[in-house]
């Protein structure tokens, strides 16, 4: 592999708090090591348009502490075609750019997978994504802040539901995984989540119903991930009108607020170190992984397995919410 001189960056899919402090610390830790850094604005589709301009230290003051992405971000169908990655390639030759670091969720490192492999090209991609469900790290860019979020709305909510003797189910982020519903409900003292993870393996609405609201609350708080193997809160808020139409059903779906906002002390923190750490990965010559955060250290993995393996739930923590919500 030849000699990196200069690092392209850029965040893709969905935006998550902490993005921009890992493009503060991407950018700072390649000035520091006597690298340039290009970046590439509005994920892949920039990378195909060649929308790249070159950052110095001045670019990246004081992003650390606002949301989403200062380098944009958009979905690219191109990217997703051969000729489209073909472009991409083409464009990092010509802008003299030696290696990727790339920013996102799923979606974004399944395509750095695609194109390292078919153009042979140094990536290392950072885990920003709110859902949380990246395997291999403990906690995601964005996910602390998501879920602080999360517990600020259900506190604001719960003070109206026990006035009014009321359900609410509440909908929030996670269509594959079901992170920011348990640890949101668990954080907030509500009483159920309804997530994925188990969507086919019990009724959880009459799990809820039989052990928690009829028994002894006068209001309930469930939170419920928007998956589709859920069905939403509106499906679980129309079935309670149906089924036990005494009770009072309301349905807040806390929606993209759950993406914004400046990020908490954990998300900077950890989007700083693994950018920093991102920079050192490919001056030693490593490529194609994912770094994330194991027991508060940094690791690296194989962009293979973190994508093939998915993330599991602790079903302690499932526990732990029956527990506490009688």
């Amino acid at each position: 592999m030849s000699e990196i001189k200069t690092i392209g960056l850029l965040t893709s899919g969905g935006d998550a708090p902490g993005m921009n402090a890992a493009v503060r610390a991407v950018t700072r830790a390649a000035i520091y090591n006597g690298l340039k850094v290009k970046a590439i604005y509005r994920g892949y589709k920039g990378l195909i348009t060649g929308e790249i301009i070159e950052f110095k230290t001045q670019n990246v003051s004081n992003i650390i502490q606002q949301g989403g992405t200062i380098l944009k971000t958009a979905r690219c169908a191109e990217f997703r075609t051969v000729e489209g990655r073909k472009q991409a390639y083409e464009t990092l030759i010509r802008e003299e750019i030696d290696a990727l670091v790339v920013i996102g969720g799923d979606g974004t490192l399944t395509g750095a997978r695609i194109f390292a492999s078919e153009h042979n090209f140094p990536i290392v991609g950072l885990p920003g994504t709110i859902d949380n469900d990246i395997f291999g790290t403990d906690s995601t860019i964005g996910y602390d802040t998501a879920l602080n979020t999360i517990i600020e709305a259900v506190d604001k909510i719960r003070d109206t539901a026990s006035s009014h003797e009321r359900l609410f189910f509440i909908e929030v982020m996670g269509r594959d995984a079901g992170f920011l519903a348990l640890n949101g409900a668990l954080a907030s003292g509500a009483e159920a989540a309804i997530i994925p993870e188990i969507a086919t393996e019990v009724d959880q609405l009459e799990d809820l119903i039989k052990n928690g609201f009829r028994k002894s609350k006068n209001s309930s708080i469930v939170l419920v991930a928007e998956s589709e193997l859920t069905g939403g809160a509106m499906h679980y808020a129309d079935r309670v009108k149906n089924e036990y139409p005494e009770y009072d059903v309301r349905v807040v779906i806390l929606g993209h607020i759950q993406r914004g906002g400046s990020p908490t002390a954990y998300d900077r923190i950890l989007a700083s170190r693994l950018g920093a750490a991102a920079v050192e990965s490919l001056i030693d010559g490593q490529r194609n992984i994912l770094l994330g955060i194991d027991d508060d250290q940094i690791v690296s993995v194989p962009f293979s397995k973190a994508i093939k393996n998915d993330k599991p739930i602790d079903p302690e923590l499932l526990k732990v919410l029956k527990v506490l919500s009688i």
